[in-house]
C-alpha cells in the first residue's frame, strides 16, 4: 500500500483541492454547504458558481476537508464539518423523518469523498476518513455523522460512492440510526476529544 499524508483544507492547500476538484466535475463539494440547491444554471455557469463559493468559504475558515497527498501529489479529499457548514442534510425528507437528536454534543457531518481516478481502490478514502475522524477529534469531538450509498443499483455507479459504503463506516465504529428514503442510511459514532 502506498504511504499517504494528509492536509487540511484551507488557503495554502486551495491550489491542490482546486487540482482535484478540475477532476470531479464540477460540484467542488458543494452541494451541502448550500442550504438550497442554486436553480437555473446549468454547465460551465453552474461549476464557476460553485467554484467560486467553494473558494470565498475556505478563504473564511467555513469549508473543511482532509486532502490525501502521494508524495507532493494531491490523490483525494474527503469532506467533513460541523452541522452548520454543511446545513442541506437538515432539509432532506428522510433526514426530517428520522429527527435524530444529539443533545449537547456538537455535531460534525462527514459528506463526501473524491479518489483520483489513477489512485482508486487504493485506500486512499479509508485514509481519509480515519484523518478526518482525527481532524474532528482534536477540534472537540463530538456526535460525527455520515451518509453512505446503501442502494445496490446507485453503488455500482462510481459517482454515487463518493458518499462512501456502510461497511466503510461500520469499519470505523460508525453504527446505523436509520435509512434516509431508499438509497442512503443515516450512520453515527461518537468521537471523544
Amino acid at each position: 500500500m502506498t504511504a499517504y499524508t494528509v492536509r487540511e483544507l484551507g488557503a495554502d492547500t486551495y491550489p491542490d483541492f482546486e487540482q482535484l476538484a478540475l477532476k470531479q466535475g464540477g460540484c467542488w463539494c458543494m452541494h451541502y454547504q448550500r442550504e438550497k440547491p442554486v436553480r437555473g444554471v446549468r454547465g460551465e455557469e453552474w461549476k464557476k458558481i460553485n467554484k467560486r463559493d467553494k473558494k470565498a468559504l475556505v478563504r473564511k475558515g467555513r469549508s473543511h476537508a482532509i486532502l490525501v497527498y502521494s508524495g507532493k501529489t494531491p490523490v483525494g479529499w474527503c469532506q467533513y464539518g460541523p452541522n452548520e457548514e454543511l446545513p442541506r442534510i437538515d432539509a432532506g425528507r428522510g433526514y426530517k423523518k428520522l429527527n435524530p437528536q444529539y443533545g449537547e454534543s456538537k455535531l460534525w457531518r462527514i459528506t463526501c469523498f473524491f479518489v483520483d481516478r489513477a489512485f482508486r481502490g487504493r485506500g486512499v478514502s479509508k485514509f481519509a476518513l480515519k484523518a478526518a475522524l482525527e481532524s474532528i477529534k482534536n477540534q472537540g469531538g463530538g456526535i460525527v455523522e455520515s451518509y453512505p450509498v446503501v442502494s445496490k443499483k446507485m453503488a455500482a455507479v462510481p459517482e454515487w460512492r463518493w458518499f462512501g459504503t456502510p461497511g466503510m463506516f461500520e469499519r470505523e465504529g460508525f453504527k446505523q440510526v436509520g435509512p434516509l428514503g431508499t438509497t442512503w442510511v443515516l450512520m453515527r459514532k461518537t468521537v471523544s476529544p
